[in-house]
């Protein structure tokens, strides 16, 4: 099936007023997600709709396309993708017309690549034995060297992604004469940065994880209708992908290791031999959803675990804790815990309005018409506010979020972050600014708090975030906090998002914890 084509308006400048006291957040202060994917081999399924919930369920890791390739046996794959949500993308007619024994599926936000269809994934590429279709979650530091190589052997390039650069690696070592796996690993050790893979070939699914593991990748079961049955196998970047469609999680995919799942059931190899895991701190701090398990325990348990140690880091005296929702929801709950002071919920968020391509005109924006966060007058008036997020990017929706607090009554506003100041941009697959646009990169945590309007501000230490995963420290990467990069970043990549000539102003704090 050909892709759609949706045209997506250009985004409208944000306007920096308050309106009616409610709190714009039609581009969140944060780092924008990581992508989702998921893939399901389950002969007799309809894997089509398996793969819709589990991207459903993904659909917090990206919303600007989404895309499900399924292969019907002895047949060539089906594909469907578009600019959108997955409920937007996806009607039971365009799920009837995918019809297979297994699929992939990607839900994305643009890390690399422009934001137009033809960059939506999965990423479908013609080999000798059959064309493979490729769901990516992360970022290659090696685009351009790859790139070059690729186009140098005469391979038609019709993306600006790096995901497409992974296929064609693939499917070139695959035509040079190698089987699935053994292509697979080619090309695995020509690529140097995150990626996390779901591969759906004609023969079978792989899933695969980069030496480092930095994006995270997960292993599930299918119920089986009898005893008897074979074993159906899901594979999702987190266990929500598999609880929505009744999958047992079964374990993480390791960094630098492949499973091959296929008709005889599952098999595993490792493509390194000294892997060096260092998943991505933020995954549990943000991006990965709260009821997902990580590092053996839902992440909404580590979330209340570092409220409660910044809590204990620093204290406040205040009549309220509240949460910026929704992330900031688990933090909070865990530093009214620890610090005593009665948890409320102070700021009220329109949870029924997704990312939209339908842009507001002017005078709606005038009036207010947006997503919103707005503040609960009877509870905030007369008290002194502790409010807690999980970050602070460029500081400009925190601002606002504290006047919104203040015009509602409230008489003095704590902030406390459940992270430490983000200091580097990311190039593991995180949109992040230039460190220039990153507020910690240039200015002291009191800088800060006067340029928010905050009556104090406090962030959780390094060490205190590290701890609290109840892990080896050095199992995660933390280089948007600290500036030490687990994968080397080429040169050139480095000059156009750091500020080489100026060292952060707040990471000689992370550094002295």
């Amino acid at each position: 099936m050909l892709p759609n084509s949706l045209s997506q308006p250009g985004a409208s400048a944000e306007s920096d007023d308050l309106q009616s006291q409610t709190v714009s957040l039609d581009h969140p202060d944060k780092p924008e997600e990581a992508c989702g994917v998921f893939g399901v081999y389950a002969p007799g399924e309809d894997v089509a709709k398996l793969t819709y919930f589990g991207l459903y369920a993904l659909q917090h890791r990206g919303q600007e396309s989404a895309g499900i390739a399924t292969f019907p046996k002895d047949h060539p794959p089906c594909l469907h993708k578009d600019m959108g949500l997955v409920s937007q993308v996806f009607n039971e007619t365009i799920l009837n017309t995918l019809v297979g024994e297994l699929a992939v599926g990607h839900t994305r936000y643009s890390t690399t690549g422009t934001s137009r269809v033809v960059n939506a994934q999965p990423a479908l590429v013609p080999t000798r034995l059959g064309s493979l279709a490729l769901a990516h979650n992360g970022n290659l530091v090696n685009t351009s060297i790859l790139r070059e190589e690729l186009l140098r052997n005469h391979h038609n390039l019709i993306t600006s992604t790096d995901s497409e650069l992974i296929a064609f690696a693939i499917a070139e070592a695959v035509d040079s004469g190698k089987n699935w796996l053994e292509a697979s690993i080619t090309a695995f050790n020509r690529c140097q940065g995150a990626f996390s893979l779901v591969v759906g070939t004609p023969a079978g699914i792989i899933g695969a994880r980069d030496p480092n593991g930095i994006r995270p990748l997960v292993i599930g079961a299918l119920p089986k209708a009898s005893p008897s049955d074979p074993t159906r196998y899901a594979l999702a970047s987190e266990t929500c992908g598999l609880d929505i469609i009744g999958a047992e999680y079964l374990r993480d995919v390791e960094p630098g290791e492949i499973v091959w799942i296929t008709d005889e059931g599952i098999a595993s190899f490792h493509w390194v031999t000294n892997p060096q895991p260092k998943l991505c701190i933020f995954e549990m701090i943000y991006f990965a959803r709260p009821d997902s398990v990580m590092q053996n325990e839902s992440l909404y348990t580590y979330r209340m675990r570092i409220g409660r140690r910044l809590a204990v880091e620093s204290p406040v005296e205040a009549d309220l804790v509240i949460a910026v929702p929704d992330s900031g929801i688990p933090a909070a709950i865990g530093f009214s815990q620890a610090s005593g002071i009665p948890y409320a919920e102070g700021l009220i968020k329109n949870r029924y309005v997704g990312r939209t391509f339908i842009q507001p005109t002017q005078s709606m924006r005038e009036a207010g018409i947006r997503m919103k966060l707005n503040p609960l007058r009877d509870v905030l008036q007369g008290k002194r506010i502790v409010i807690v997020d999980d970050s602070i990017v460029r500081g400009t929706t925190s601002r606002k979020i504290v006047k919104a607090l203040r015009d509602a009554g409230a008489t003095e506003v704590h902030m406390r972050i459940s992270s430490p100041p983000v200091t580097h941009p990311c190039f593991y697959g995180i949109d992040t600014d230039s460190q220039d646009h990153l507020i910690a990169a240039t200015k002291s945590v009191e800088e800060i708090a006067a340029q928010i309007e905050v009556d104090s501000l406090s962030y959780l230490s390094w060490a205190g975030m590290l701890e609290e995963t109840r892990d080896d420290p050095s199992n995660f990467c933390s280089a948007c906090f600290t500036g030490q990069y687990p994968v080397p970043v080429p040169e050139p990549l480095k000059s156009a998002k750091l500020l080489l000539e100026k060292k952060p102003a707040s990471l000689e704090a992370i550094a002295s914890v």
